[in-house]
C-alpha cells in the first residue's frame, strides 16, 4: 500500500441478472494518492461487473505490469485482464497476449478515448470490449464515497441500477470494440 494511501470497505449487494451472478463482496480497496474517487469506483463496478471465481484487485494505479482486475485460474494462470480509465495501446497489447480475456472499463467518454487506440498494435483488439457508463454517473455516484461503504448493484438487460450509501443512481452499461 502506497504512502499516504487512504483504505476503503465495500459491503456490496450484487445482482448480476444478466448473467445470473448474485453475491455479497467485502472489499477493501487502497486509494492511491494520485486516484480520483470516478477511478476508484470505476474499480469497483469492473471489479463486479466481472465477478467470478478466482477474481482479485491488483495494486491498483501503483501496479504497472498487472491490470487494476485480475482474474486468475486454480493454477494461478492469468484468465482475464480487466483494465480501468484509459489504458495506453501497450497494456492492452500485453494483456491480450497474456489472458484469454481482455476488457475495459471507464469512466471517461469513449469517444475521446478509442481514437488513442487508432493506428497501434493491439492483440486481438476486436474482441476486445470497451464498457462505458451514462455521462455523469461515475462522477455523481463517486461523490458519496465513504470510507466504508454500502453499495448494492443490480444489472438487468445492460442497465445499471446502483445504491451507494442510500444515495441511488442508474446508467446504461455501453459495449463498444476496441478496435
Amino acid at each position: 500500500m502506497a504512502i499516504g494511501a487512504v483504505m476503503h470497505t465495500f459491503t456490496v449487494q450484487l445482482a448480476d441478472v444478466d448473467r445470473g451472478v448474485y453475491d455479497e463482496l467485502s472489499l477493501r480497496i487502497a486509494q492511491h494518492p494520485s486516484e480520483t474517487s470516478a477511478y476508484l469506483l470505476t474499480r469497483v463496478l469492473a471489479y463486479a461487473l466481472e465477478y467470478e471465481e478466482g477474481i482479485a484487485f491488483s495494486e491498483g494505479i501503483s501496479a504497472t505490469d498487472e491490470p487494476a482486475v485480475v482474474v486468475r485460474d486454480l493454477t494461478g494462470r492469468m484468465t482475464a485482464w480487466i483494465e480501468v480509465g484509459a489504458p495506453d495501446a501497450a497494456r492492452l497489447h500485453t494483456g491480450s497476449k497474456l489472458a484469454g480475456r481482455v476488457a475495459v472499463y471507464t469512466h471517461r467518454d469513449p469517444a475521446r478515448l478509442a481514437p488513442t487506440w487508432v493506428g497501434k498494435t493491439i492483440h486481438r483488439a476486436a474482441e476486445i470490449p470497451l464498457y462505458s457508463f451514462d455521462r455523469g454517473f461515475v462522477e455523481a455516484a463517486s461523490a458519496v464515497i465513504e470510507r466504508r461503504n454500502s453499495v448494492t448493484i443490480s444489472v438487468t438487460e445492460r442497465q445499471l441500477y446502483l445504491e451507494v450509501n442510500g444515495h441511488t443512481f442508474s446508467s446504461a452499461i455501453t459495449e463498444q470494440p476496441v478496435a
